[in-house]
This record gives C-alpha cells, structure tokens and sequence, in this order.
C-alpha cells in the first residue's frame, strides 16, 4: 500500500469554487482499480494550498489510474482551479501508532 501526497495550488479566489469541484471529483478517484481511500484537506497557514491524500495499492495503481479515461474527468474538475503544477509524491508505510 502507498500514498499518493499531492500539494494542489488552488488560484486566489476559486477555493469555493474548487471545493464544490472536488466533492463530484473524488469519487472518480475513488472508482478506480487499486484505490482505497481518498480525502482533501486544505492548509491552514496557506488558504489557497490543499493535500490530496489517496491510498493505492500501489505506484503502478496510481500510473493506471492516471493512464484511464478516468484521469480525464477528474482533470477537467480539478485542473482548471490550479495556479501551478501540482506537486506529487508517493510514501511507503514506516511507522503507524493507533489511539
């Protein structure tokens, strides 16, 4: 299992708008092959920044899933709400506590 970390620069001004996006969004993500969980959040310090946190089965899942003719929708939903490239990154388990 692997996580998919993706800082989203939301433009000045569009986060409501972008919000209202990724609700219908997600669940796209969410459909797809190797995919177990998704959620947004948005930083505090920085208003217009969001994290996309996906769980995946794996990289290859993640590459799939962007390769699908899922990725376009997604895309149209989100994409248009970027100032820049998002930044992605994917992490291996290390350390997990529970509460």
């Amino acid at each position: 299992m692997i996580t998919e970390h993706a800082l989203l620069h939301i433009t000045a001004g569009q986060e409501a708008a972008f919000e209202a996006s990724i609700t219908t969004a997600l669940p796209i993500i969410l459909s797809a092959p190797g995919c177990h969980r998704a959620e947004v959040r948005r930083q505090h310090e920085d208003p217009n920044t969001y994290l996309l946190l996906v769980e995946w089965d794996s990289v290859e899942a993640h590459m799939d899933f962007r390769a699908s003719d899922r990725f376009a929708p997604w895309r149209e939903l989100t994409g248009v709400f970027y100032d820049q490239p998002s930044q992605v990154t994917h992490f291996l388990p290390a350390f997990v506590t529970h509460q």
